[in-house]
């Protein structure tokens, strides 16, 4: 049941994701869906750790509601100009 909570609010551009942006190499990683922010930021440092031990510097981490188009944008991918997120319209 929670898996099909998450895909609803996934869909919807509701549910929560951790974006990673790296300076060395230049990409943006997305990690997700989750449920809530809470989930989201209890997974946040073994994503951290991952992208550190593969070499990646200058690391800035955000829990965010979004859609990522693509999980990883990257510059010699020649995606990151292009952003990787559907926009999320909100009732605010």
């Amino acid at each position: 049941m929670k898996e099909f909570l998450i895909s609803l609010l996934n869909f919807f551009g509701l549910a929560w994701w951790v974006e990673v942006k790296t300076s060395a190499p230049r990409c943006i990683y997305y990690f997700g869906p989750f449920l809530t922010a809470e989930e989201a930021e209890a997974a946040k440092a073994g994503y951290v750790e991952d992208i550190e031990n593969e070499g990646a510097e200058g690391l800035r981490v955000s829990i965010q509601r979004c859609k990522p188009l693509t999980l990883t944008v990257a510059d010699d991918l020649g995606k990151l100009s292009e952003g990787g997120l559907l926009p999320v319209l909100s009732g605010q």
